[in-house]
């Protein structure tokens, strides 16, 4: 790691085996894991905390401050988790008084030009690809696919295991194990590829469709819905999370793909 043409303030924190490539700055107040690789151009400012064996690759900025009028200077953080990749121009924000730190979890893939505004919780296992914007607030659950160009509204939260198709616009939550499509955004099925190849086997991919259909094809309300899933569908771990995602929802979940709403 000793690379003369990098910067790396006293007050940083760097573990063994970690490689920082030339002309990159690492201000105080960071913490960098074992194995991580730092490319050239890599801007890391204060309040980092990065974990082992991550690759940050040049013109990534990492824990800037956030694009927040509200903001005033709080000592607030940003943590990747291990074996996390953050691609080209890829931009971290680190949090604000809300929930004081903006999180990424533990092996994801953030491509080129994605950025990731304040106070996001973005679960293990994602995937952004090109361009990706999630605003300020945004909470996304494990395994997440965000294809090229999607947009997040701020405060949107997006269930685990879901699908977003490219060049889509997020305003509202999109539920659990579901692909979303169109605009505007809304229900086209079960993300049936993802959920294989994570090792969910045949009857419980037609088991969250069973609930999925009830939700979206029958012409009923979220909470008459969620009234009858529970009622009618056994009780297991996708189903309750499901129906604990569309209790939870503040902003409300998008619609299905043929509603005119």
């Amino acid at each position: 790691m000793n690379q003369p043409l990098a910067y790396v303030h006293p007050g940083a924190k760097i573990a063994k085996n970690v490689v920082i490539e030339p002309f990159t700055t690492i201000h105080n107040n960071v913490t960098i894991g074992e194995g991580t690789w730092i490319g050239s151009n890599v801007t890391i400012m204060e309040g980092a905390r990065i974990g082992k064996n991550c690759n940050i690759f040049p013109g990534a900025v990492i824990s800037a401050p956030p694009q927040d009028l509200k903001y005033q200077g709080e000592e607030t953080t940003v943590e990747i988790g291990n074996n996390t990749t953050i691609r080209e121009c890829a931009t971290i924000n680190k949090g604000t008084a809300d929930r004081m730190k903006t999180v990424i979890g533990k092996n994801c893939l953030i491509m080129a030009y994605c950025h990731v505004a304040h106070d996001c919780f973005v679960g293990d296992g994602c995937i952004f690809s090109n361009d990706s914007t999630l605003a300020g607030h945004v909470t996304i659950g494990q395994n997440v696919v965000l294809a090229g160009m999607v947009a997040v509204h701020q405060f949107v939260s997006i269930g685990k295991h879901a699908f977003v198709t490219g060049g889509s616009l997020v305003r509202k939550d999109v539920p659990p194990f579901v692909k979303a499509a169109r605009e505007p955004l809304s229900y086209v099925g079960i993300n049936s590829v993802g959920l294989r190849r994570r090792g969910f086997e045949s009857d419980k991919i037609r088991e969250i469709q069973n609930i999925y259909r009830i939700l979206y094809q029958k012409n009923y309300n979220n909470s008459q819905a969620a009234e009858i899933i529970e009622a009618e569908m056994e009780a297991t771990p996708e189903r309750d999370e499901i129906l604990q995602f569309i209790r939870d929802s503040q902003r409300g979940i998008m619609k299905g793909y043929f509603s005119t709403n």
